[in-house]
C-alpha cells in the first residue's frame, strides 16, 4: 500500500466514525417525549449549558489569538495554523457533545418509563455520538496538518492548541459542576433534608448543567487532547523508523475507530439484567477487536516483522485493564466501597480516612500496568514501541468516551425523573444505570491518566530529540532542580483547583440558603426557585478561576526552558510526570470510591436516606466532588500539556 492510498483509507475511516456519530444523532432527534415536564427540565438544562460553553469559549478567545500570533512570530507560520486548527477542533467536539448529551438526558428518562434497555441503549447512544465525534475530527485534523506539513514534529503544535483548550474546558467545567453539586448537597440534604434532585433545591438545576459541562465537554475535550497526542507523539518518534513509522500510528487510530464501531453492538442488556456487564462486554469486545485487527495490520505494513504488535497489544490490554483496577476501587459490588460506607457508621471523620485509604491504595495496580506497557513498548520497539503502546491504549478511545459519556446522560435523566415526578419504578431505573455511570466514568478516567503516562514518555522523547538530548544528568543541580519544580507543580495545580472549588461552592452555599429564607413557598413546592442564579454563579466562577491554573501548565516549561535550558525542562517533565499520573489516580479513584459509597447506602444499605451513616457519606463524598471532576482528571492534562510546550518550544531552546 503507497502513502498515497493509506491516507485515502485513514481518511475515509475517520469519516466513516463521524458518520456514524451522524447516524446515531439521527435516531435521538426521532425519539419523541410525550411530557411536556421533562420536555421543559431538558430545555433548561440544554439552555444553561449552552450558554456557559459560549462564554467559556468567548473567554478563551484572546488566549488563542495571542497564542497563535506569538507562535507565528517566535516559531514559524505552520505551527500557529496547527495551534489554531487544534484549538477550534478540540472546541468543536465539545460543543458537539454538549447539544447531544443535553437533547438525549430527558429522552432517556422518559425510555426508562418503558424499560430499561431501551434507556439503556439511548443514553449510550448519545454519548457514542461524542466518541466518534472525537476520534473522527481528532483523526482527520491530525491527518489534514500530516498531508499539508509533512512533519510530525511541526504538527505537535495541532496538540498544543487541544490540550489548551481541553485544560481549561476541564478545570472550567470541573468548578462550574462541584460548585453546584456541593452547594445542592450540603445545603439541600444535609441541612434542608431533602432528597438528592427535589425541584426545590434551587442548584439542582445548576448541578445538572454541571455534569454536562464538565464530564461530556471538559471530558471530550480531554480525551480528544489524549487521542491526537498520542498519535502525534508516536508519529514524532516514529521519524526514526522512515516513512512506514510515520503512518504506522495513524492506521492504529483508524483501525481502533472501527473496532470502536463494532463494539457497539455488544451493548444490550435484558430488562432486570445488569447494565454494567453490558457496557464492560462491549469495551472488551472493542479491545479484541483492536488486537486481532493490529496483528493483521502490523504483519502487512512491517512485511510479516510482528515486532510492533506485541507494543501495541501490550498498550490496549493494559487500558482494559486499568480500567477493571479502577471498578473494582471505585464500584459498589467490591470491597473497596463498602468498606468506605461501613466507615460512615462512625462518622465523616472515618469516611474520609477510609477513602484517602481506598484513594491511595488504587494507585498501585494502574502504576505497574503502566510500568509493564513500557517494558513491553521498550523490549519490543524500542521507544518508538512505548509510543505504540499508548496509541493503542487510546485506540479505543471512541468506545471508551462513549461508556463515559453514556454516565452523565444518566445522571441527568435521573434528575428529570425526579424533578418531573415520573413513577418510582422509573427513578429506580435511572438511579441504577446513574450508578454504573459513575464506575464508567471513573473507568474512563483511568485509561485517561494511564495513557497520559505513555503520551507525556512519548513526548519526552520527541522533546529529546528536537534538543538534542541525548540523557538526562541528575547529578546536574539545574536539572534537580526542575525535576523538584515539575514534582511540585501537580500538588500546586491540585490546590488552586480544589480551592476554586471551595470558593465559588461557597457563593452557591450562600445562594441557596437565601433563596430557602427570603422566597416563601419554595420549600412547600408553591414557589419556584431562582434556577438561574445559581446557574450564574457557577458559570462566573469557573471562567474566573480556571485562568491561573490553565496558564500555569503553559508558563511554567517556558520560564524553566528559558532560565535554566533545556535539560532542566527535561527534568521538569519527568518530575510532573512522576507525580502527576500518581496524584491524578489517586484523586479519581479516591473520589469515585466515595461517591459510590453514599449511593450504596442511598439504595437502602446501612439504614439508607435519612440516617447520619448517610448524611457522614454525603460529606465524604463532598470532599471527593472536586476530586474525581476538577483537579484528578485535568493533571493527565497538565503533564501532556506541559510536554507538548516544551517541544513547540524545543527550536528555541537548541
Amino acid at each position: 500500500m503507497n502513502i498515497v492510498s493509506t491516507m485515502y483509507v485513514v481518511g475515509g475511516i475517520a469519516v466513516l466514525g463521524l458518520i456514524y456519530a451522524i447516524y446515531a444523532s439521527t435516531k435521538i432527534a426521532a425519539f419523541k417525549v410525550d411530557n411536556e415536564k421533562v420536555n421543559e427540565l431538558s430545555g433548561i438544562i440544554h439552555s444553561g449549558a449552552m450558554v456557559f460553553l459560549y462564554r467559556e469559549y468567548k473567554a478563551l478567545l484572546p488566549f488563542v489569538v495571542v497564542v497563535t500570533g506569538l507562535l507565528a512570530w517566535k516559531i514559524n507560520v505552520p505551527s500557529a495554523v496547527c495551534f489554531l486548527t487544534g484549538a477550534f477542533c478540540s472546541a468543536l467536539t465539545g460543543y458537539v457533545g454538549m447539544v447531544v448529551a443535553t437533547r438525549s438526558n430527558g429522552k432517556t428518562a422518559f425510555a426508562a418509563t418503558k424499560g430499561m434497555n431501551g434507556a439503556l441503549k439511548l443514553a449510550f447512544t448519545g454519548g457514542s455520538v461524542m466518541g466518534m465525534t472525537v476520534v473522527g475530527v481528532g483523526l482527520l485534523g491530525v491527518l489534514g496538518m500530516f498531508v499539508l506539513y509533512n512533519d510530525p514534529v511541526i504538527i505537535t503544535a495541532f496538540g498544543f492548541g487541544a490540550s489548551s483548550i481541553a485544560l481549561f474546558a476541564r478545570v472550567g467545567g470541573g468548578i462550574f459542576t462541584k460548585a453546584a453539586d456541593v452547594g445542592a448537597d450540603l445545603v439541600g440534604k444535609v441541612e434542608a433534608g431533602i432528597p438528592e434532585d427535589d425541584p426545590r433545591n434551587p442548584a439542582v438545576i445548576a448541578d445538572n448543567v454541571g455534569d454536562n459541562v464538565g464530564d461530556i465537554a471538559g471530558m471530550g475535550a480531554d480525551l480528544f487532547e489524549s487521542y491526537v497526542n498520542s498519535i502525534i507523539a508516536a508519529m514524532a518518534v516514529g521519524t526514526m523508523a522512515g516513512l512506514t513509522g510515520v503512518v504506522y500510528p495513524l492506521m492504529l487510530a483508524a483501525l481502533g475507530i472501527l473496532a470502536s464501531i463494532l463494539g457497539m453492538f455488544f451493548v444490550r442488556v435484558k430488562e432486570g439484567g445488569d447494565p454494567s456487564a453490558a457496557l464492560r462486554n462491549a469495551l472488551a469486545s472493542t479491545g479484541i477487536f483492536m488486537i486481532i485487527g493490529s496483528f493483521f495490520l502490523t504483519r502487512m505494513l512491517f512485511l510479516g516483522d510482528l515486532t510492533l504488535f506485541y507494543a501495541v497489544t501490550s498498550g490496549v490490554v493494559a487500558g482494559i485493564l486499568i480500567g477493571a483496577a479502577t471498578e473494582f476501587y471505585t464500584s459498589d459490588a467490591y470491597g473497596s466501597v463498602k468498606e468506605i460506607a461501613h466507615a460512615s457508621h462512625t462518622g465523616a471523620a472515618t469516611n474520609i480516612l477510609a477513602g484517602l485509604g481506598v484513594g491511595m491504595k488504587s494507585i498501585a495496580i494502574p502504576v505497574i500496568l503502566v510500568c509493564a506497557a513500557i517494558l513491553a513498548g521498550v523490549k519490543f520497539g524500542g521507544l518508538y514501541g512505548i509510543a505504540c503502546a499508548a496509541v493503542g491504549m487510546l485506540s479505543i478511545t471512541g468506545m471508551a468516551l462513549s461508556v463515559d459519556a453514556y454516565g452523565p446522560i444518566a445522571d441527568n435523566a435521573g434528575g428529570i425523573a425526579e424533578m418531573a415526578s415520573l413513577p418510582e419504578e422509573v427513578r429506580n431505573i435511572t438511579d441504577k444505570l446513574d450508578s454504573v455511570g459513575n464506575t464508567t466514568a471513573a473507568v474512563g478516567k483511568g485509561l485517561a491518566i494511564g495513557s497520559a503516562a505513555l503520551t507525556a514518555l512519548a513526548l519526552f522523547v520527541a522533546y529529546a530529540q528536537a534538543t538534542n538530548l541525548e540523557s538526562i544528568d541528575l547529578i546536574d543541580p539545574k536539572v534537580m532542580v526542575g525535576l523538584f519544580i515539575g514534582g511540585l507543580l501537580p500538588f500546586l495545580f491540585s490546590a488552586l483547583s480544589i480551592q476554586a472549588v471551595s470558593r465559588a461552592a461557597e457563593k452557591m452555599i450562600d445562594e441557596v440558603r437565601r433563596q430557602f429564607r427570603e422566597i416563601p413557598g419554595i420549600m412547600e413546592g408553591t414557589a419556584r426557585p431562582e434556577y438561574e442564579r445559581c446557574i450564574d454563579i457557577s458559570t462566573a466562577a469557573a471562567l474566573r478561576e480556571m485562568i491561573l491554573p490553565g496558564l500555569m501548565a503553559v508558563v511554567a516549561p517556558v520560564l524553566v526552558g528559558f532560565t535554566l535550558g533545556a535539560a532542566a525542562l527535561g527534568g521538569l517533565l519527568g518530575g510532573s510526570i512522576i507525580t502527576g499520573v500518581m496524584m491524578a489516580i489517586f484523586m479519581s479513584n479516591a473520589g469515585g470510591a466515595w461517591d459510590n459509597a453514599k449511593k450504596y447506602i442511598e439504595s437502602g444499605n446501612l439504614g439508607g436516606k435519612g440516617t447520619p451513616t448517610h448524611e457522614a457519606a454525603v460529606v465524604g463524598d463532598t470532599v471527593g466532588d472536586p476530586f474525581k471532576d476538577t483537579a484528578g482528571p485535568s493533571l493527565n492534562i497538565l503533564i501532556k500539556l506541559m510536554s507538548v510546550v516544551a517541544t513547540v518550544l524545543a527550536p528555541l531552546l537548541i
